[in-house]
């Protein structure tokens, strides 16, 4: 925040994409926003798992906890979680995840039409197709500039659940993007790769 940052992006201890960092308990998170807004900073609170019928309770507790703080805004992924958020809550602004892989133009109108206030596009865009979007929807975009990219599509990979069962959509990818591979054609040559 000393360096010029006007926003910060968190986790909570649960229902974030990072499950294996350490993240925020309650108390951080309401320390975290009180530091950051005497700044002028805001904050942004990562809730982008896909849930489970059973936990929707429990995340949107978490949801209400984020909105008596005042974080500005929660970033989602699960799309039962943000109707209900806009139902129960519709004073917290509501981010979609880069996780939901909109990518397009009816993907960003769908998302507008649901409540999202800002929509965090699929990282695979290009700055021409983003520039197209913002022009005919004059949506609040957010993209991602730097940072890891999957071998496959924002939020679509399944290959961590395949290989190890520790899914990416719910905070626990084993990232086998960033393994060593070796390829055999039907020679038997071996072709060495690194993703």
């Amino acid at each position: 925040m000393q360096n010029g940052a006007d926003a910060v992006y968190l986790g909570g201890k649960m229902f974030n994409a990072r499950q294996s960092a350490s993240n925020f308990d309650q108390e951080e998170l309401a320390r975290a926003v009180e530091y950051a807004h005497i700044r002028g900073v805001k904050i942004y609170v990562t809730v982008n798992i896909l849930l489970a019928n059973h936990e929707l309770e429990e995340a949107m507790g978490f949801l209400h906890f984020l909105h008596n703080i005042g974080v500005d805004a929660a970033i989602l992924q699960d799309l039962g979680l943000a109707k209900l958020a806009r139902e129960v809550i519709p004073e917290l602004s509501i981010h979609s995840s880069t996780q939901m892989t909109v990518h397009n133009l009816p993907g960003v109108q769908l998302m507008q039409e649901t409540g999202f206030d800002r929509i965090v596009l699929a990282r695979e865009m290009e700055l021409e197709e983003i520039a197209i979007i913002k022009g005919e929807t004059g949506a609040d975009l957010e993209a991602f500039v730097h940072g890891a990219l999957c071998i496959c599509y924002s939020g679509q990979c399944l290959m961590s659940s395949m290989i190890g069962g520790r899914s990416g959509n719910r905070g626990k990818c084993a990232q086998p993007c960033r393994l060593q591979y070796q390829l055999v054609d039907q020679r038997g040559k071996t072709w060495c790769l690194q993703i």
